[in-house]
């Protein structure tokens, strides 16, 4: 069973890939007489998921996909023109499947209500012909019974030869699963044949000996159902032998004057389409069934990588073995200790190694959170009335899976909100001298030893003043007070800020750039907004590359050791009394050569009573976040290193200014300070003592 389960969770992994290839196909396809290349590419993903669903018994996606295979069939025959409106209602299937097999990946019910609304929207759209397309093809129906071979496709029984080839198996193919998808069809019957099984000395685990001599009955097969079956191997790993149900099997419709079963046409059916069949409900899993844990995919090179050094370690590990006997034997004999350091100095390079080696396996490029972006910019810009080109660059930079899923719905926000309040509609872009269309810009690229990804608009960019109107509307700044325009700017990042005068689903209310930057300070990031008015504007996100493994400094608050993220420290100073000043005795600032920053206690804010508390018998480390600055004080810095961060919410609460723990290397739990969080609260606590 857990096997299974594990052949299930990848087959919708795989159907997800296979729903991004169907996506961004129907995303290109235009208007008009079918691009066979596109259209072929969605079929097969198409098919794909539909065949792979019998494997597990997913019926509601076998019985949806079916209708859609249909409409894309009819479209790549050049049966059926491609319209906007088959285009929509298709990228909604879509979205039905992806959501069908996020539910049945989570053990969750389906939304059948939803899949039935669709899918009923598939077969209008499948059944949409004028009179005159049927009154034509009912002329073809009786002009090609005089000129076609008769070919009985209902009713009776099918008999079909499967001859697999040996290599069947290698392909990935599986023959349980034809049968399984036959069985849909109508009653089978497999009969196999293994006059060709060879002795088990002999067999070869990854061929196939087997062959099967198949009876399919039914009142109602169709020939290409059958054949759409073995599309995949007809030819090219199997030869199918079909033998169709005779004249005599077969009820032929009741006609004056013909005598000869009717001729099924290349022409759309006349009749109108039949009712949906309706979208099974998923079993809901026991309460206890626990979500499946998610997969990534690996380069092999990158295995490769990993395996030779690990080859390496066992090398160094040997050697050392060698020096430890030699140390027991004693003697005056101080050779082995050189050799030792040298043998340690080869293990710290190799780990060093093979950290980074681990590490890389957990990159993936940013492409998959880029890759949502082209359908969002398709139905925002549908709704809006707006023209918009997407330009994507630096898709293959790599960043840590668990960031980049963590990274899509900031990145989404953004997107609609360019959209939405920055380009502008295309009359108005042309009276202005702009194209008609909009530009929206996604750039992905490493700076330093971060990953920076750049979000550009050419619309109106921010009105700061109507940005400070607004923020005095909602009380979050007193009228009259001075403010900088970069500083107005980012109070489009206040909780429930918005200049939107209309609410609705797309933007306006006040929820979403207030998520945009906690959602990246969670990732240990920063967001930032240039703009320049009727030019456009510019998010840049900086994250580091891992949340696995940081840089820190380590700090000394009392008995405690605290690590500090190196890349949010500036400089570290003495403190000089003469420069501290305070405000009403409430709190303290420091001033470091032209600028006031504050100074925060930890010792005060994480409860630790055995702390200095004298300012000049310390350190003051300064610490920058979002532009803002602000001096910690701690006992004494130790030494800088590589930390591994262990998650603290995940085993064991959310601790207020606390990023995670690490263990050092003598032992010791360690805590990560979380300056965003740290600076933050601080200046609230600062505005609070103000008011009061």
């Amino acid at each position: 069973m857990d096997m299974m389960e594990t052949f299930r969770q990848t087959y919708l992994e795989e159907s997800f890939e296979g729903l991004d290839v169907m996506e961004a196909g129907l995303l290109e396809l235009p208007p008009g007489e079918p691009d066979n290349e596109k259209i072929n590419e969605i079929f097969r993903a198409a098919h794909s998921i539909k065949g792979g669903s019998g494997t597990f018994g997913f019926t509601e996606i076998i019985d949806f996909t079916h209708v859609l295979e249909t409409l894309l069939d009819e479209m790549r025959d050049g049966r059926r023109l491609v319209t906007q409106e088959a285009n929509d209602v298709m990228l909604q299937a879509v979205d039905v499947l992806r959501d069908m097999m996020t539910r049945l990946q989570n053990h969750e019910p389906i939304d059948e209500e939803r899949a039935a609304e669709v899918q009923a929207d598939l077969e209008r759209i499948l059944g949409s012909s004028s009179d005159e397309e049927a009154s034509s093809e009912a002329e073809e129906v009786v002009e090609a019974e005089s000129t076609v071979e008769p070919q009985v496709q209902v009713g009776g029984t099918w008999k079909i030869e499967l001859l697999p080839e040996p290599e069947l198996l290698q392909t990935g193919n599986e023959p349980i699963r034809i049968f399984r998808e036959l069985e849909t069809l109508g009653s089978l019957n497999a009969i196999v044949d293994d006059s060709e099984l060879p002795d088990l000395d002999a067999l070869d685990p990854e061929k196939l000996y087997l062959k099967w001599n198949l009876e399919l009955s039914g009142d109602n097969i169709q020939e290409d159902d059958i054949r759409e079956v073995f599309e995949w191997i007809d030819g090219d790993g199997a030869q199918i032998i079909y033998h169709p149900p005779s004249v005599e099997q077969s009820e032929a419709p009741a006609m004056e004057s013909v005598s000869e079963p009717v001729t099924k046409t290349e022409a759309p059916a006349v009749e109108p389409p039949a009712k949906p069949a309706p979208v099974k409900k998923a079993v809901a899993a026991k309460a206890a069934a626990p979500k499946q844990d998610s997969s990534i995919r690996v380069d092999l090179s990158k295995i490769d990588q990993m395996v030779n050094l690990v080859g390496e370690l066992v090398i160094t590990q040997s050697m050392l073995s060698q020096f430890g006997e030699q140390a027991e034997q004693g003697g005056d004999n101080t050779d082995w200790i050189d050799k030792l350091k040298e043998g340690l100095t080869h293990l710290e390079r190799h780990t060093r190694d093979l950290q980074e080696s681990v590490m890389n396996i957990r990159m993936l490029p940013v492409s998959f959170a880029f890759n949502r972006m082209p359908r969002i910019v398709h139905d925002v810009s549908q709704k809006l009335g707006k023209s918009i080109d997407l330009v994507m660059e630096g898709e293959g930079t790599e960043l840590d899976k668990t960031m980049l899923e963590a990274l899509t719905d900031p990145l989404v926000h953004i997107v609609r909100n360019s959209i939405d309040h920055g380009i502008e509609a295309p009359d108005v872009r042309e009276a202005a001298g702009k194209p008609r269309t909009g530009r929206v810009k996604m750039a992905a690229f490493h700076q330093g030893g971060n990953i920076l990804i750049q979000i550009t608009d050419d619309g109106a960019g921010i009105n700061s003043e109507r940005v400070y109107q607004k923020a005095v509307e909602k009380g979050v700044v007193e009228e009259g007070q001075h403010m900088s325009e970069q500083e107005i700017v980012d109070l489009i990042f206040h909780p429930g800020f918005s200049t939107a005068d209309v609410v609705s689903d797309i933007s306006g209310r006040g929820v979403g750039m207030d998520v945009v930057r906690r959602n990246i300070r969670g990732l240990g990031g920063s967001v930032e907004v240039k703009t320049e008015q009727g030019k456009g504007s510019v998010f840049t996100i900086r994250l580091p590359l891992t949340l696995a493994i940081l840089d820190g400094q380590l700090a000394k608050v009392g008995s405690e050791t605290y690590v500090f993220p190196l890349v949010s420290i500036v400089e570290s100073i003495q403190v000089d009394k003469s420069l501290v000043k305070g405000i009403a005795g409430q709190a303290e600032l420091y001033k470091l050569r032209d600028q006031y920053i504050p100074v925060i206690r930890l010792h005060e804010k994480l409860g630790i009573k055995d702390a200095r508390t004298d300012l000049e018998s310390g350190l003051l480390v300064v610490v920058e976040d979002n532009g803002e600055r602000a001096g910690i004080f701690v006992d004494d810095l130790l030494g800088q290193q590589q930390v591994v961060i262990k998650s603290l919410e995940n085993n064991y609460m959310k601790v207020n200014s606390i990023a995670g723990a690490t263990i050092l290397g003598d032992g010791t739990v360690s805590l990560i300070l979380d300056i965003s969080e740290t600076l933050s609260s601080h200046k609230g606590s600062g505005l609070q003592h103000n008011a009061a």
